[in-house]
């Protein structure tokens, strides 16, 4: 770990655009889950996503990263993470997509992640969406439970997720991607991996804001890129999930900027007491 980590600290106001940036991220997220459908092709996805994001006056965060074609990625079956999508993708009865999706509104960002079943989906496939979406509340609920006690450290969420996907069965937790900071730009330090032990890493602390971000595989973790040099897919063509939330370190809790709720469903007390400055305009 040579890597001098620069992990960005926000105010109180900060985070308070970074919920309005999120809730326009759920907004986007909510409107796709709905048009999810046998005969829907990811590029009509991508196109209410954009529409979405530009009508609340925000800029799709992905779209021009890097060379990056799109608002969102649009990842099908064994297709794990960055997934472009096409007007050739169209979905099929029981497949699996998990769309990710980001927005910058005035410079802030929010960056999410469902995983959606088309039509009637094998309860094996949605049971491997649920238990991506548990590791990633552990994960957040951890570093939430860490924050308040003050002795909260970054591998701490990585535990969290690891262990929840560990004991709903075998299932592969994809190495080499993970969450990440987030804030003024939508990747910083520091990097959330998805396994690991306990206790290392950087505090949490107020004005931190993370990406939480578990990807899993129904067979073996291994993936590889594609030649379009974004699509990752699993190796043994098994069927992958991927779920993610923006979450931000308030005085006294967390709020998940891209949940409607702020995360108070799955958080309970554990959410800050107050909506964040400047985010209920």
């Amino acid at each position: 770990m040579a890597h001098h980590m620069e992990i960005e600290l926000k105010t109180p106001e900060e985070i308070g655009h970074m919920r309005r940036a999120g809730l326009v991220v759920a907004d986007a997220l909510a409107r796709m889950r709905a048009a999810v459908a046998p005969g829907v092709s990811t590029a009509d996805l991508d196109r209410i996503a954009e529409e979405t994001i530009r009508a609340a006056g925000a800029v799709p965060s992905f779209k021009g990263y890097h060379g990056y074609p799109a608002s969102i990625c649009s990842s099908v079956n064994d297709q794990v993470v960055h997934a472009i999508p096409s007007p050739r993708q169209v979905l099929r009865e029981g497949d699996l997509i998990s769309i990710d999706c980001g927005a910058d509104l005035d410079g802030w960002h929010g960056d999410a992640a469902i995983t959606v079943g088309v039509g009637a989906v094998h309860p094996d496939l949605l049971r491997l969406v649920r238990v991506a979406e548990d590791a990633m509340w552990a994960g957040i609920a951890a570093a939430a439970r860490g924050a308040r006690s003050g002795k909260g450290r970054l591998t701490d969420i990585s535990f969290a997720i690891q262990s929840t996907i560990r004991k709903a069965g075998r299932y592969g937790i994809v190495e080499g991607y993970g969450g990440h900071g987030i804030g003024s730009a939508m990747h910083q330090d520091p990097f959330v991996q998805n396994s690991g032990r306990p206790g290392k890493g950087p505090m949490l602390r107020p004005g931190m804001a993370l990406a939480i971000e578990p990807m899993i595989t129904k067979g073996k973790p291994k993936v590889a890129e594609l030649d379009d040099g974004w699509t990752v897919v699993t190796v043994d063509g098994s069927v992958a999930a991927h779920v993610e939330h923006t979450m931000a370190f308030c005085d006294d809790g967390v709020w998940v900027t891209t949940a409607h709720d702020g995360g108070r469903a799955h958080l309970g007390d554990l959410v800050t007491a107050r909506e964040p400055v400047g985010a209920s305009e």
